[in-house]
């Protein structure tokens, strides 16, 4: 991996994560036996909106069973996991983060997913993976941290089969300015590296894909995090959330998206782009 890749991989870490995240589901009174994904989601949904953003983006795609998708900066796999069951497809991970891999690995057995989904430690900008492999690419909130931009979609195309779809909700640069730090991806510039989104379809179009869904998203993105940012003042953190993946400064992370997302420093994009045959 390289340096950046390293130093993003080190923001993310938490080290005991696993632990933090099963001690967490016990002191909730849920049986580590008996999960469901519905109660990973408050933590495995790890993106503005969490798992309504996920179903939405899920219906931009046209899978089955026996169909393959690369979830690109996959987390803890909520997403993976949930593709897998909503289409009887296999999703395999990808996540600069081995901890990451680590967490969306123990609970994907804990829940009986193992055989659906697998996860793999490595960098987005040389996927680990042949040509034309995937039915589908699949990635949310994952590139804020990744300056390389044509390199990072030319991998995503690269396994990318003819026909095949890339999906995204992701976080772009704004026409407001630049982005008020902290926030979730980084406490200061130098790990931030936003594109505009006319910038990315211009990119997009240059690597041959087809936009069939192109959507700004960010007033529901707006109002989900301010509800949040409400409750965390009223009510403190819940035991199981993204806080815990966040670090420190949470709120104020949490803080800085609404103003960013409120001048438009951020925008949220939704879409789905095809691979033509």
């Amino acid at each position: 991996m390289t340096i950046e890749e390293k130093s993003i991989e080190a923001y993310w870490t938490r080290g005991n994560l696993g632990d933090t995240i099963t001690e967490r589901l016990m002191q909730m009174g849920l049986d580590l036996h008996a999960l469901r994904p519905e109660d990973l989601a408050p933590v495995d949904q790890f993106h503005i909106r969490g798992h309504a953003a996920t179903r939405e983006l899920a219906e931009l795609c046209a899978l089955g069973s026996g169909t393959r998708v690369l979830d690109v900066g996959c987390g803890l796999g909520g997403s993976a996991r949930y593709l897998a069951t909503r289409f009887g497809c296999h999703v395999t991970g990808l996540d600069v983060t081995e901890e990451y891999c680590r967490v969306a690995a123990l609970f994907s057995r804990r829940l009986g997913m193992d055989r659906h989904v697998d996860f793999r430690h490595g960098s987005a900008l040389a996927l680990p993976f042949a040509d034309a492999s995937y039915d589908a690419v699949w990635t949310e909130h994952a590139q804020m941290n990744i300056a390389d931009k044509p390199r990072l979609y030319a991998e995503m195309v690269r396994v990318l089969k003819p026909g095949g779809r890339l999906l995204f909700h992701d976080v772009f640069q704004g026409p407001g300015g630049e982005v008020a730090f902290p926030v979730p991806w980084a406490d200061e510039p130098s790990l931030s590296a936003l594109i505009a989104p006319d910038d990315l379809q211009r990119l997009l179009a240059g690597l041959g894909l087809r936009a069939i869904h192109w959507e700004d998203v960010s007033v529901p993105g707006l109002a989900w995090i301010e509800e949040r940012v409400e409750a965390f003042r009223s009510r403190g953190f819940p035991p199981l959330g993204t806080n815990v993946l966040m670090g420190r400064n949470t709120l104020a992370k949490f803080e800085s998206q609404v103003r960013n997302l409120r001048e438009r420093r951020i925008v949220l994009v939704q879409a789905a782009l095809d691979k033509p045959m």
